[in-house]
């Protein structure tokens, strides 16, 4: 199969498809892969590296989508790439769809193949390629948020370990997955004051027993988290519904009784956000300030680490991208129902659920596509 990746152009998205490491590997299963110039520099791989990795170089965008069978990217294609897509060509990537209806709209008038990462499941239930991004987002939520809560950065001016004689920041994260978690690791390293809002019993269970007195675990209910929010300096959205619309949590009414220079950090941006007053942002505009509170809201959190990122995201999604250049789709969709599941547009169908309601869309069994 002929694989293509384009450089990303999200704003500051440095993340690739492929690292020259991946690139070899599929080479030495007889794939090609074609590469766009300068698409891995922002994780230091040169044009060079690639090709020594068997890789063809080319000089544009518009050839990667021309020629390829498989488009295999980071972010979700923006318009001008969207409009490069043909029927039955594949796309591998990260979609967040539910939130997204132009996107979505787009890739179904398309007619492309396009299996979202972040839907894709394993034999445990969890999303095994949304997870090394989600460790990365939730460990830098806590770097931004820091750096959100100094004065320089709009917030409050507190540091977030305190000082002997000064309290330390008052850190709630709310949802304890892997983003939570992450996060809650970083806040309590750091010596911030850790709170974690978390429904599930397994898994308070679990954070309890792994954070003991460090970090206090409590059950999430809407009265909890008003209460909490009068206090807080900085609030972690950490909540996540596969595939689907986040839940607004922190609502516009509870803004005022927050504490002027907190801030909000929302990881669930890409699924259109938990807070009711979020809006993506970018790396170069992180944050904005409403009713006193510094929101940071970029939709891309993980670009801003890309080499880290990159080859914490191959890792976890190379296999699947072997399987498909070996089988097809329909044969490694057939073959993997947890790859299965990535499948979110079909060749004109919706065919994820979660996202046909989020959209109010028509959805078809994504087993009538095969």
């Amino acid at each position: 199969m002929l694989i293509g990746v384009p450089k990303e152009i999200k704003n500051h998205e440095y993340r690739v498809g492929l690292t020259p490491e991946s690139v070899a590997e599929l080479v030495q299963f007889d794939q090609k892969v074609l590469i766009e110039t300068g698409a891995g520099l922002g994780i230091g791989a040169s044009d060079e590296a690639y090709r020594a990795a068997g890789a063809e170089i080319v000089t544009t965008a518009s050839e990667i989508f021309k020629r390829a069978e498989m488009i295999i990217k980071v972010k979700e294609p923006q318009a001008v790439e969207r409009a490069m897509l043909r029927h039955g060509q594949i796309l591998y990537t990260y979609l967040h769809l539910a939130p997204d209806l132009e996107q979505t709209q787009d890739l179904i008038q398309s007619g492309a193949v396009c299996i979202a990462y972040e839907t894709v499941t394993d034999d445990h239930g969890d999303l095994p390629l949304l997870k090394p991004m989600s460790q990365v987002a939730g460990r830098l939520a806590i770097q931004v948020g820091a750096k959100a809560l100094q004065k320089d950065g709009g917030g409050r001016g507190v540091l977030l370990g305190g000082v002997p004689g000064v309290a330390p920041a008052k850190v709630i994260i709310i949802g304890g997955g892997d983003v939570g978690f992450n996060a809650a690791q970083m806040a309590v390293g750091m010596q911030a004051d850790v709170t974690i809002l978390e429904r599930s019993n397994e898994v308070m269970e679990q954070l309890s027993y792994y954070f003991g007195s460090k970090a206090k675990v409590i059950r999430s209910t809407p009265a909890v988290l008003s209460e909490l929010l009068k206090t807080a300096d900085m609030v972690v959205g950490a909540v996540l519904i596969p595939g689907a619309a986040a839940p607004k949590l922190v609502t516009r009414d509870m803004l005022p009784t927050m504490l002027d220079g907190s801030v909000l950090v929302d990881v669930a941006i890409d699924q259109g956000g938990c807070f009711e007053t979020s809006k993506a942002t970018t790396h170069a505009d992180p944050t904005y300030s409403l009713d006193g509170v510094v929101h940071y809201c970029v939709a891309n959190m993980p670009g801003a680490v890309a080499r880290t990122s990159t080859y914490a995201l191959n890792a976890a999604t190379l296999s699947h991208a072997k399987n498909i250049a070996r089988l097809g789709w329909k044969d490694a969709l057939r073959r993997d129902p947890h790859l299965l599941n990535g499948l979110n547009v079909c060749e004109g169908k919706v065919t994820y659920a979660a996202v046909g309601e989020a959209l109010g869309l028509a959805t078809v069994d994504p087993q009538s596509v095969l």
